[in-house]
């Protein structure tokens, strides 16, 4: 199997538990143990095992409330090592599926968020209530990437993020200053929609190589 279809893959799994397919029915568990074998077979039985673990916590847990969900997602994929691009993918700038970031052990703040949010769809949690944010963060002094959740229109988001692990309302991330932020749906600069989301280039690489592309069905 290819990379790219090992992606495919990735994507269809998702988009089957994104659907409503049942995280044990016939498709589900066709598509996961492919998907087990796979990375077993490319990175080997330890990874295979964190694979299996994000599998599990997405079967087991799609009847929790969006809370309870949001703190175990948040708290799985905080575990993993932080690795810089150049390190990990011999690269500037790479934004990898939860499988390559999970098979490989660690990421960035980029992976972790998307991770996250792609994690967090699959449980369940509606599109317009997530958003990956581009901030700066104030004290590193650097760019930096986190997910926010709100719950209801108008209400103060509430952020995941690997260097503060404890999720907190945005009001009281004063060391975060947001810069953009996207989802399936759009980009938005502050509060303001200014496009489609088509308008960043590895996010759009990324939808594409997982079959999830802006104005398709999900």
């Amino acid at each position: 199997m290819t990379p790219s279809q090992t992606t495919a893959l990735i994507g269809s799994l998702l988009l089957l538990v994104g659907a409503g397919f049942a995280a044990t029915g016939p498709d589900w568990l066709g598509t996961a143990q492919g998907l087990l074998a796979e990375v077993g077979k490319r990175y080997g039985p330890e990874a295979r095992g964190r694979v299996d673990a994000w599998l599990g916590l997405i079967s087991q847990h799609r009847g929790k409330t969006e809370p309870e969900q949001i703190a175990l997602v948040n708290d799985f994929f905080n575990r993993l090592e932080f690795v810089g691009d150049d390190e990990h993918w011999g690269q500037a700038d790479y934004w990898a599926t939860p499988v390559e970031t999970l098979a490989t052990n660690g990421g960035d703040c980029e992976d972790f968020s998307i991770a996250k949010y792609f994690t967090l769809r699959s449980l369940g949690v509606p599109e317009e209530r997530l958003r990956l944010v581009y901030v700066k963060a104030v004290k590193l002094d650097q760019a930096h990437m986190v997910l926010t959740y709100t719950a209801t229109p108008g209400a103060v988001p509430w952020v995941l993020d690997n260097l503060d692990k404890a999720i907190k309302p945005a009001t009281q991330r004063t060391d975060l200053q947001p810069v953009y932020s996207f989802n399936v749906q759009g980009l938005w600069l502050a509060k303001e929609r200014v496009g489609g989301s088509e308008r960043i280039g590895l996010w759009r690489g990324l939808l594409a190589r997982m079959g999830v592309l802006p104005g398709e069905p999900r």
